[in-house]
């Protein structure tokens, strides 16, 4: 797995600098505070997790689903497409990849509004907008943006082989695992090879049940540096959930939001 993620295109293109990622968010820091355009990347990868379990969707789909959405906005604007109709389109795409089989647009479509109604009322509201003609337009300016990269390496593999190099754990590798998941709220996906995320999530989780295995991290031939960056950035997302009220403060982040003009546009 390792030969394969130092030859892929995941590490060749997809691995970005945090001075790029803040140039390329430039025009929707200017409408947004960074904490507001965090807090709406939050609701939008809680939106793919919960539709991505309406459709019973394995969770390293769900996890590829969620790099695709925040690759398109790591070189786009949310001005150039709307996030809810690019969130399912996400989906989709990663369905297929990931050979979990083709989800018709049909499905997705009725499992979107079921999910928009039930779910997420309380931040829109109508009913779901988007209809099949709009899925495939946004899924084909997706692969374009993508540059046809759709190969994604997660930390949930590495992560087992650590566990196991530890010592079967199952109370610390269930906790490391929600920590991955947590993960894809933050930009790690987007700096640091998956695993160093799977690392660091492994290191926190230890943290979090008192578990000693100082000498052990100590062993690994990895970059510490990196470790502890990833480390910050989730526990900055922690710190944020103390005080996010996704329900009370959507609305109004999803009104100031750059918005397209139509969708999809360039």
């Amino acid at each position: 797995m390792a030969g394969n993620f130092w030859q892929s295109s995941h590490y060749q293109q997809w691995l970005l600098d945090k001075q790029d990622l803040v140039r390329e968010r430039q025009h929707d820091l200017q409408i947004l505070s960074e904490e507001e355009y965090q807090k709406l990347f939050i609701f939008f990868s809680n939106f793919i997790q919960i539709l991505g379990e309406h459709l019973k969707l394995r969770q390293q789909v769900i996890a590829t689903a969620t790099v695709y959405f925040k690759r398109f906005y790591a070189r786009n604007s949310l001005k150039c497409i709307c996030p809810l109709l690019l969130a399912p389109t996400c989906v989709g795409l990663a369905s297929k990849v990931e050979e979990f089989g083709v989800i018709s647009n049909t499905r997705l479509i009725s499992t979107c509004s079921t999910v928009v109604k039930n779910k997420f009322s309380y931040a829109y509201p109508s009913d779901f907008p988007y209809r099949t003609n709009n899925i495939l337009e946004c899924e084909f300016y997706l692969l374009e943006n993508l540059d046809c990269c759709l190969i994604v390496y997660q930390p949930y593999r590495p992560l087992i082989q650590l566990i196991q190099d530890i010592g079967n754990d199952e109370q610390l590798f269930s906790l490391a695992w929600r920590v991955v998941n947590d993960s894809l709220r933050t930009d790690v996906c987007l700096l640091y090879p998956p695993y160093q995320i799977a690392i660091a999530c492994l290191e926190i989780a230890c943290v979090i049940l008192g578990k000693d295995h100082k000498n052990w991290f100590a062993e690994l031939s990895v970059d510490i540096e990196k470790i502890q960056e990833i480390t910050r950035y989730i526990i900055s997302l922690f710190e944020l959930w103390k005080t996010y009220d996704e329900k009370k403060d959507i609305q109004a982040l999803l009104a100031k939001m750059p918005r397209p003009k139509q969708s999809p546009s360039r």
